[in-house]
């Protein structure tokens, strides 16, 4: 996945600090797939309001193993974090970056999809 930014290495640094991701000498993460992973891919409606404003094509859901810890750090760090939502797919909730971009945040049910 690429997308833009105004500001690529601060965007790069504040995923590093609140999610944790591994921001590597190019400037981005590479994510290795292990047994049980998977990708969902889904295309929506132009008029959906799921994933930010209208302005927004795209929207990324990280897959984590604790929401609730992710969700605390993200409050404790001063990011705005909807409530979780529960559902059959497991619990989700929603946060937007520095850049405005709203991305999502996913725990699956336990057992659903191994962890690798």
């Amino acid at each position: 996945m690429f997308f833009r930014s105004p500001d690529p290495k601060r965007l790069a640094a504040w995923y590093a600090k609140h999610l944790g991701l591994a921001v590597e000498e190019y400037g981005g993460s590479t994510f290795r797939a292990s047994a049980g992973d998977v990708t969902i891919w889904a295309p929506m409606p132009r008029e959906t309001e799921y994933f930010g404003t209208s302005g927004q094509s795209l929207m990324v859901n990280y897959r984590v193993s604790d929401l609730d810890a992710m969700r605390s750090q993200l409050i404790a760090a001063g990011v705005n974090v909807e409530e979780i939502a529960d559902s059959e797919h497991g619990r989700f909730t929603w946060a937007v970056d520095l850049d405005g971009n709203r991305f999502e945040l996913w725990q699956p049910p336990q057992g659903e999809y191994p962890e690798g």
